[in-house]
């Protein structure tokens, strides 16, 4: 119904339709700040159709701008991002997953092999990388870097792609050690 609806219109993109705002990602609640941000620059809505529209430069006093439009700054910097680049899919900007050919199960692994993997889940004790085999590895807290660390989310993030030394592998237990600390 309209609830559902109004959750989820924010991720779809219509293209070529009667509001040239459906097109990007900018809400449908935000339609008419990003009115008022194109307005300012001297753009109109059509004009999105055309690609990069450069308002960075506009707005830069980012807090007062939003101030004056009426909408909240985040909201704003928001819209701004989305209307210099319309339509960019966020995960062009991320970075490309690691794939190898030559490494698929437990059995291809061995001590001391250095391996790109991406950090999959962070617990208080370490993290879990994906390297390209069935079962994640983990990196124990006293594995991830030589200085003493409080948390693992000190250093890393879900999605960071990082390079791991592995320490032991257990098939029996389906386990892999891993070492972010290369000697």
């Amino acid at each position: 119904g309209p609830k559902a609806y109004e959750q989820c219109a924010g991720f779809l993109r219509i293209k070529g339709g009667e509001e040239p705002l459906d097109s990007t990602s900018v809400h449908p609640e935000s339609y008419e700040g990003a009115r008022k941000i194109l307005k300012k620059a001297g753009f109109t809505k059509n004009s999105i159709a055309g690609g990069a529209l450069g308002l960075g430069l506009v707005y830069r006093d980012t807090k007062g701008e939003a101030a004056r439009l009426g909408i909240g700054e985040i909201t704003l910097k928001d819209i701004v991002k989305e209307l210099e680049k319309p339509g960019l899919d966020p995960r062009d900007e991320l970075p490309k997953p690691v794939l190898r050919s030559d490494i698929l199960e437990m059995s291809d692994l061995s001590e001391g092999m250095v391996l790109k993997g991406t950090v999959r889940n962070i617990v208080d004790f370490g993290a879990f990388v994906d390297i390209g085999v069935h079962e994640d590895g983990l990196v124990h807290i006293s594995q991830i870097c030589k200085a003493r660390i409080k948390h693992p989310l000190d250093k890393l993030h879900v999605g960071d792609v990082v390079d791991v030394r592995i320490l032991s592998v257990d098939p029996a237990k389906k386990r892999i050690s891993l070492s972010m600390i290369m000697e």
